[in-house]
């Protein structure tokens, strides 16, 4: 059926549920996993020469995607419009968010060898723009920081029309990993907030509303001319009060551009759907979003963090300009 249209899920053909050192939290009473979707969660499972070719390559060069180890629902949409998202720093995460299908666990040795091998895949693929993301590393000094800043460099030698887009971790709230990203230019800065403050003792056990606030204000007030990006989903339990409220924080720290997507369960273990909100809804945060001054707002059930990540250049071409000179 690879090509026709289908009930979105994370666990694709041909994947398997990957094990994970802890549990999420019991059954979902609110929305049972295998509770048919609504219509406009419906993709087409990703297929054809672009896709194939982009899978072999990472397989050659031994590098993950978010796509594949996020099981993200629009996993056949980036290599087409010229982006990719790589995920550095290995596959296994120090963390345990509930709604992450990323295998939690003791994470492997540092491949310092990581940063080149990316910057020679997104030359051979002729990307226009490249997103890099990670797990999180809490047991290293600086969180993996100088990994992102190798592999912007990397880019920057291998590929040097390329821009490039970093999502990071809040490296535990250390301002001098910070820097370290910060200093190699990437075109834009994305660092997710992900739900809403109430909610982060269940979704984000390890994380801190307040700290993801920080670094995006340290990270725009560190260079006003960089494009500064966050994105939360919705469905996990939160208000429409309590989603404007966290818009709003987000906008006050000096943020462009925000993303809004539904959460979608990635398995059994995992926290439950409490809802799914509608296109019209997502819509109207779009509206709200503008009004907050957002340069940029994606929003809508199939959003994610790099969805259509070219757009958000074409919204403000002079970032990479800016940037590239060192602003």
């Amino acid at each position: 059926m690879t090509g026709d249209l289908v009930p979105i899920a994370f666990d694709l053909p041909g994947e398997i549920e990957r094990p994970r050192s802890r549990g999420r939290g019991g059954a979902n009473r609110s929305v049972p996993i295998d509770h048919a979707r609504p219509p406009w969660l419906k993709v087409r499972l990703p297929s054809g020469p672009a896709y194939e070719e982009l899978r072999r390559l990472m397989r050659a060069k031994s590098l993950n995607t978010v796509c594949d180890e996020a099981r993200c629902p629009t996993i056949g949409e980036g290599g087409g419009a010229g982006t990719a998202t790589f995920m550095i720093l290995g596959e296994t995460c120090s963390r345990s968010c509930g709604f992450c299908a990323v295998a939690t666990g003791r994470p492997g040795t540092v491949d310092h060898d990581e940063p080149r091998r990316v910057a020679e895949a997104v030359a051979r693929m002729g990307l226009r723009h490249a997103v890099v993301t990670s797990v999180n590393r809490d047991e290293l000094p600086d969180g993996g920081a100088s990994l992102f800043a190798m592999t912007i460099q990397e880019i920057r030698l291998a590929s040097p029309g390329t821009t490039v887009e970093v999502l990071i971790p809040d490296f535990q709230g250390d301002p001098g990993a910070l820097d370290v990203v910060l200093a190699a230019r990437p075109e834009i800065l994305d660092h997710n907030v992900e739900t809403v403050a109430r909610l982060y003792p269940r979704v984000r056990p390890q994380a801190r509303y307040a700290r993801s606030l920080e670094v995006l204000r340290r990270a725009k007030a560190g260079a006003p001319d960089r494009l500064c990006k966050s994105g939360i989903m919705l469905g996990l339990g939160e208000t429409r009060d309590e989603v404007v409220e966290t818009m709003a924080d987000i906008a006050a720290q000096g943020t462009d551009v925000l993303t809004i997507g539904q959460y979608l369960r990635p398995g059994p273990l995992h926290l439950p759907i409490e809802r799914y909100w509608t296109p019209d809804e997502f819509d109207a945060l779009r509206v709200e979003g503008a009004a907050l001054g957002f340069r940029h707002v994606e929003s809508g059930p199939l959003v994610r963090s790099s969805y259509h990540a070219e757009r958000v250049l074409a919204a403000a071409p002079h970032a990479r300009t800016a940037e590239r000179d060192g602003a």
